[in-house]
């Protein structure tokens, strides 16, 4: 039976969630095996800068695919552009599970970070263009669920592996990934492609198919053929102004949207996150937790971390997305400070402390800076480049995403609980930021963004200019001066009228 209307939608959503539980479970699963004694013992003890490496090298695949998906998404489809991100993820999940020593597993994790980066530039883009605007933020927090249970899952593998007595208690958690990998891989061939995309192509028919059938089915329901005109017209018109599709056009018009984007996925690493994603057991160690206690205190907090991504389906299209990130960034810097005073005193209730502090940590993160950055990208660009604009900013979470990864555990041998009030005070800087620079997108469709953004004022600004312009090129010499900017003569008769002063 074809699936029409609300089952289509989230039937979409919920599969295309499994793209991003595929890197939230890679971005996990090394975090519980590099504690192991048989993962140690194979890789011949490995120093901070040889575990920070076979972690954080993922992010360097990631960052150079997530910047080819922009102009691959606009070439072959988000559809087709989801289905080689998991082929090419599987194949480098493959290399690490079989690896045969350290420089094998970092080629793995580098192949399977090109799936990642693929997969996390397409899946949002995906996801908006799908979305009506009053579900939009809701589907897009239940896409970063997806995530965070794709890491919670890839924790309790560990705890649960790490009770077997050979090298598989870390070869199969890497080879699970395996076969998520291969199922997205064959469920993305039945997925519908983005109607917008098909607009966008002139695959007309067929983007109103897919419309029809998320809106029940009906080629004559009203709603998908207002929002299918919607969309054609925003296609022509943008078309119509004759600007290329280029990376330069994109810096040149809309560098604020580009650099807010680029901003979101900045500071949802510099806050702190993966401190904990990729090294909660080596934190729960530093606090006094060993060994397969540490991992479960890590599955503990993962569960929690889950939760935390549920209130945000139902607030950010009622609160917006202001309120959530900011107040986010205050529970997350406090949660952080304390944090590091607690291993700084490091007396006997320390262990249990830091427990709770990085679980309020990653609550605060599951229900603002978590989804919100996935969210915020794509919605806020406009169509012509919004592959492109969301793949910079993209990429801009994988080049964070692989300092902290290869940072931190240097940093927690160096500078030790100073760490964390490090990212505390980052935490500090995003509330600024939000707090000034960061316009509310609740609730508007994303072929009207420009009215949010003041583009529209800004384009009837500049129109007026340039005719101003024209009717001054007219006046005679004599007339050009302080008097001749504000009056014009008119071909009908002697008198002069007024002209706005569009110069000021």
């Amino acid at each position: 039976m074809r699936l029409v209307g609300q089952r289509l939608l989230y039937a979409v959503s919920i599969f295309a969630s499994l793209g991003v539980f595929l890197f939230g479970y890679d971005q996990g699963v090394m975090s519980g095996i590099i504690t192991g004694p048989y993962f140690k013992k194979y890789f011949n003890d490995p120093t901070a800068g040889e575990i920070g490496m076979m972690v954080a090298v993922l992010e360097i695949g990631a960052f150079f695919t997530s910047i080819a998906a922009g102009r691959v998404g606009d070439m072959i489809g988000r559809k087709g552009t989801l289905f080689i991100g998991a082929v090419v993820f599987t194949v480098g999940g493959a290399i690490q599970t079989f690896t045969g020593g350290f420089w094998s597993m970092v080629v793995g994790r580098i192949i399977s970070g090109c799936g990642v980066g693929l997969l996390s530039t397409i899946v949002p883009i995906y996801q908006s263009e799908i979305s009506p605007p009053n579900h939009r933020g809701a589907l897009a927090c239940m896409e970063f669920t997806g995530n965070i249970i794709g890491y919670s899952a890839s924790v309790w593998t560990d705890y649960f592996c790490a009770f077997i007595e050979s090298d598989l208690s870390w070869r199969i958690p890497l080879f699970i990934q395996c076969v998520i990998g291969a199922i997205l891989a064959g469920g993305s061939l039945l997925m519908p492609e983005s109607p917008r995309w098909l607009i966008d192509t002139d695959k007309d028919a067929e983007g109103m198919r897919v419309l029809a059938d998320l809106h029940g089915g009906d080629l004559d329901n009203e709603v998908a053929i207002a929002e299918f005109d919607e969309i054609k017209d925003k296609v022509q018109e943008e078309r119509n102004s004759g600007e290329a599709r280029s990376y330069a056009v994109m810096w040149k018009r809309y560098k604020r949207r580009v650099l807010l984007a680029m901003s979101s996925q900045a500071f949802a690493q510099l806050n702190g996150i993966n401190v904990i994603s990729y090294y909660a057991p080596r934190v729960f160690e530093e606090a006094g937790w060993r060994g397969r206690d540490a991992i479960l205190m890590a599955g503990i907090n993962s569960i929690i971390y889950v939760l935390s991504t549920l209130p945000p389906w139902y607030l950010v299209d009622r609160w917006g997305r202001r309120p959530i990130l900011l107040s986010g960034a205050v529970i997350m810097s406090t949660a952080l400070v304390a944090t590091g005073y607690w291993l700084y005193i490091d007396v006997p209730q320390t262990a249990k402390a830091v427990v709770v502090c990085v679980i309020i940590f990653n609550a605060a993160f599951g229900y603002s800076w978590g989804p919100l950055p996935w969210l915020y990208p794509p919605e806020i660009m406009p169509l012509t480049i919004r592959a492109k604009g969301v793949s910079l900013s993209t990429a801009t979470n994988w080049a964070f995403n692989f300092w902290v990864g290869l940072t931190t555990p240097v940093f927690q041998e160096l500078i030790e609980w100073r760490l964390y009030p490090m990212h505390g005070f980052f935490c500090a800087c995003s509330f600024v930021l939000v707090y000034f620079l960061y316009p509310e997108t609740k609730g508007v469709p994303l072929e009207e963004m420009d009215a949010v953004f003041g583009e529209d004022e800004r384009q009837d600004r500049m129109d007026n200019e340039s005719l101003a312009s024209e009717r001054r090129s007219l006046v005679p010499h004599a007339n050009r001066g302080w008097f001749g900017r504000f009056f014009k003569r008119e071909s009908s008769g002697p008198a002069y009228q007024p002209v706005a002063d569009n110069d000021e």
